[in-house]
């Protein structure tokens, strides 16, 4: 097949699976995306685990671990549909291990209270669904299958989150205080999530052509912050950003610049929290070694049984 006949199949909406044939390119830009949405599911969990044991209630707790448990679930199928690719488990965990792939930014700031997590849920889980809503119709089939559980489960997350800021916000003075400050730490960094404005993001135009991705960085963002600001009204914080305000000619909400030095510093390694969660997975996979090893054991026992 030549890349005019693939780009037909493209355009008509037909699902590219994995034995069909695919441009080289096509094929990179799925794994790099693919394993960096994996990645991003696995070290995320680091900074929720973190309040399993200080949550303020069992329920509290119960609705964490579950959470987690779905995070640990979404890095699976994801991992499960970046090997369809041609790419190892094995190799994609030693990409991140050595720098070569990258996890969201997002994951490299602390959580530094309860407030945090409520933060954490409804932002950044809440930026996540607007991204992978569309992501549904994702050209690539595993992708695009994976991605419709992932969305209901990822609809959970938000709830959890923002529940947690809306009873913060209607406590003490000092708890809704808590929830203003988490939300003034975690806004910019979350609506920096979806990636450089679509000026300055070379991949967007061949991911756009091939349907990987249905939505550009700047129309991901403007979407969040729209639905983001009537719910953060509707509790009582304020989104901490001086220059936002309601467009009437363009029907979406102006918003201030966001500080691209900061994100390209942290992607780069250069976060609050860049080294610890990278140590933290790596410390975390040599000691499940000997777990790994004894499923491959017991799988290869089993295919001799059945031979």
């Amino acid at each position: 097949m030549t890349e005019e006949k693939f780009q037909k199949r493209i355009d008509a909406e037909q699902k590219i699976e994995p034995k069909d044939w695919m441009p080289d390119a096509y094929r990179k830009h799925l794994i790099r995306q693919i394993s960096q949405h994996a990645h991003s599911e696995v070290i995320g969990m680091q900074p929720e685990g973190n309040w399993v044991t200080r949550a303020p209630s069992l329920r509290a707790k119960m609705i964490l671990l579950a959470k987690i448990q779905d995070e640990a679930g979404h890095g699976l199928y994801l991992y499960s549909a970046c090997e369809t690719l041609g790419i190892s488990r094995d190799e994609l965990v030693q990409q991140l291990h050595d720098g070569k792939a990258k996890y969201s930014s997002i994951f490299n700031y602390p959580t530094l209270n309860w407030a945090d997590m409520g933060a954490v849920g409804w932002l950044v889980d809440g930026a996540a669904i607007v991204n992978q809503v569309s992501l549904q119709r994702t050209s690539y089939g595993p992708y695009s299958r994976g991605m419709v559980r992932i969305c209901k489960e990822e609809s959970f997350h938000q709830r959890q989150g923002y529940e947690i800021m809306a009873t913060m916000a209607a406590g003490t003075p000092e708890q809704k205080q808590m929830a203003q400050d988490a939300l003034n730490r975690i806004w910019w960094p979350s609506i920096m999530m979806f990636g450089p404005h679509d000026a300055d993001s070379p991949r967007s135009g061949n991911a756009l052509k091939w349907k990987i991705k249905r939505q550009t960085n700047d129309e991901l963002r403007q979407s969040f912050i729209d639905k983001t600001v009537a719910q953060a009204e509707l509790i009582g914080l304020t989104i901490p950003d001086p220059d936002l305000k309601w467009n009437e000619e363009t029907g979406h909400y102006d918003f201030g610049a966001m500080d691209w030095d900061e994100f390209w510093r942290v992607v780069k390694g250069d976060g609050p929290c860049n080294k610890q969660r990278l140590d933290h997975h790596k410390k975390a996979h040599k000691e499940g070694e000997w777990v790994r090893n004894a499923a491959k054991a017991y799988a290869k026992k089993q295919e001799l049984l059945t031979v």
